[in-house]
């Protein structure tokens, strides 16, 4: 709507930019509205006594996964894949959030979309060396994440081999299989909930104290943010199927975990190709998403 309200003042150079323009400047205006960013949640599943490794997370908790099968690089060279893939990661989307917010669209605008530095000035109306500024600052304001080079590639053996792994801790409560596969420093985050747990062994005793520790679940694996994730459903005492308990992603570093994070709202499902429920036959199992 604002782009077609400013039509006649396009000036026939550059469309991309003209409304990348229009676009940035709307989210600045949006982000410089306290009053309408998103306020604080109510915890869904109560902590129970004995979660000494929980502790307030300062994560951005409106964050939501963004699913692969929406992400088109099939035709994009090896090196714009990888620039894909760093760009939409999790721990990437995560630390834009700490910048501000011009820092975060110089960020966005030069590394992500690929804009000059002159072409990024004259959409926020200020030079390139200010552009050059604020992307040296809002780099290095980014939180470090490990080597990008040690990062599985998508799709390899060795993602799928520490997401086989994973699935299998928890499908038969493997408590020290979990540990090994989290690196020392790893981290669990729940989005929405404002909290979060550090260290393997303090992880692995978290999730080992939720409701569906124990049960038989079934697994669907998807792929979100260029990650592996899945969702897990827990029986239904009451009928023959299993209904959602949530989304996990696996943020990897070489051949460990180092990030886990899950979503609790079943909303999410749908978008990322996964049903609400799924029969249930009595066993354990873990499997692909049907297509189509």
């Amino acid at each position: 709507m604002s782009a077609w309200r400013a039509l006649e003042r396009f000036d026939g150079r550059s469309l991309r930019a003209w409304l990348y323009r229009i676009a940035t400047n709307r989210c600045l205006n949006f982000l410089r509205d306290e009053t309408r960013r998103p306020q604080s949640v109510l915890i869904a599943e109560p902590v129970p006594k004995g979660d000494g490794g929980l502790v307030s997370s300062d994560e951005p908790w409106w964050l939501e996964p963004y699913p692969d099968a929406l992400i088109d690089d099939a035709a994009a060279s090896p090196e714009a894949r990888y620039d894909s893939r760093e760009s939409i990661a999790l721990s990437f989307i995560a630390g834009l959030q700490r910048l501000p917010a011009r820092q975060r669209a110089v960020l966005v605008l030069r590394d992500v979309l690929g804009f000059s530095a002159s072409e990024v000035a004259g959409i926020l109306g200020t030079t390139a060396t200010s552009v050059n500024s604020a992307l040296v600052r809002a780099r290095s304001g980014l939180p470090p994440d490990g080597r990008p080079d040690l990062v599985p590639l998508p799709r390899s053996s060795i993602e799928t081999d520490i997401l086989d792994r994973f699935i299998h801790a928890l499908e038969y409560g493997n408590v020290e299989q979990l540990v090994a596969l989290l690196t020392q420093d790893a981290k669990l985050i729940m989005p929405p909930e404002p909290l979060e747990c550090h260290g393997a062994r303090a992880i692995a005793e978290f999730i080992q104290q939720r409701s569906f520790w124990g049960q038989q679940l079934t697994f669907v694996r998807t792929r979100v943010n260029n990650q592996p994730a899945f969702g897990y459903y827990r029986p239904d005492p009451h009928s023959s199927i299993s209904r959602a308990g949530g989304l996990m992603v696996l943020t990897l570093g070489e051949d460990k975990i180092t990030t886990l994070t899950r979503f609790g709202d079943k909303g999410i499902l749908a978008r990322c190709g996964l049903p609400r429920t799924v029969a249930f036959d009595g066993s354990a199992r873990s499997r692909e998403p049907r297509r189509g």
